[in-house]
């Protein structure tokens, strides 16, 4: 059987009939890559609309949250100021010392009355840094030490006045005491909210 010869242009036909394997994958390609960009630019720019808008509800509510926080922070940076100044041993002095008292019990009476003032504050420390309620715990217990050990060294049945005195005079060596150090702190973290 005689076959007639193939010619260049039969050859070409036929290939373009049954197109190669590259020829599909490139055809393919040429579809899926633009889409694939079409995507990852729609991908990314919702992203970043969703990430801008998370964030602008996060300030909102922040806002909010401000408006009712701060003046109870405000309050509690007042209350325990006042504290600092109530707790101080001239303040405390006034309100407790009486005629007649005997060293020992002044001393205890100092002790009830600072240990009473902060005992009745410490709700307050929900409003505060944890670092400030430490500042102002540890002027409470130091100035409790300095009552301690500024009687210690009288006679527990001598007059209060001594006591008194030798408080006074205490504190009057003290360059600052730690109860007006803790009124530092509390101004300068007060001072921080603005």
């Amino acid at each position: 059987m005689f076959t007639p010869p193939v010619t260049f242009a039969a050859r070409r036909t036929k290939r373009r009939i049954i197109p190669s394997i590259m020829e599909v994958f490139l055809e393919i390609l040429k579809y899926t890559i633009p889409s694939l960009i079409v995507f990852a630019t729609a991908y990314f720019l919702l992203k970043l609309y969703l990430d801008d808008r998370l964030h602008y509800e996060k300030a909102k509510q922040r806002g909010e949250a401000l408006k009712t926080t701060l003046p109870l922070r405000l309050q509690a940076y007042e209350r325990l100021t006042l504290l600092c100044d109530r707790a101080g041993i001239p303040n405390t002095l006034l309100r407790i010392r009486m005629p007649g008292m005997s060293t020992a019990d002044l001393r205890g009476s100092l002790m009830l009355s600072i240990s009473q003032e902060f005992d009745h504050n410490t709700s307050q420390q929900l409003y505060v840094s944890e670092t400030l309620w430490q500042i102002i715990t540890l002027a409470k217990n130091e100035t409790l030490a300095f009552i301690s050990q500024t009687a210690s060294q009288l006679p527990p049945d001598s007059d209060c006045e001594e006591l008194v005195s030798s408080l006074l005079q205490g504190i009057d060596d003290m360059p600052v005491t730690p109860l007006q150090r803790a009124i530092v702190a509390i101004r300068t973290e007060a001072g921080q909210l603005f």
